[in-house]
């Protein structure tokens, strides 16, 4: 049973997890491992902004570099910045993009453990 977080947040949960399956579905080949790294930079990038520090653009590489472009197109979306698409009439603030980060990506360490390298993936897709 999902929790009163996920109840609150479940519209930005599904977006974020929208964004991680459809990179997923254009490269099967991809690790749970890739998603974890690309959502670390998120997490760092929101923190920094969180505490009025410029982050520092993060390194990353093929995969990884795929799914942060795409989820940080939605929380830049959700954060009602992306001058392309409408504000949601919902918009979240950093704080709330930030936990939504976190919690996806214990999503993604807790059934990595459980499933193996495609465990979150493998979970995942099976709800979107």
């Amino acid at each position: 049973m999902a929790g009163r977080f996920e109840e609150e947040y479940q519209d930005v949960l599904q977006n974020i997890e929208f964004a991680i399956v459809g990179v997923h579905r254009e490269h099967p080949e991809m690790l749970d491992y890739d998603v974890d790294g690309a959502l670390e930079a998120l997490v760092a990038r929101y923190t920094a902004e969180q505490r009025g520090r410029t982050s520092r653009e993060p390194s990353l590489h093929g995969l990884r570099q795929d799914v942060h472009a795409a989820v940080l197109g939605i929380c830049e979306w959700r954060l009602g910045r992306d001058p392309a698409n409408p504000v949601p009439s919902d918009m979240n603030s950093v704080e709330e993009i930030l936990a939504c980060l976190k919690r996806v990506r214990s999503s993604v360490q807790r059934w990595t453990r459980e499933g193996g390298r495609q465990g979150y993936l493998t979970f995942v897709r099976r709800f979107l």
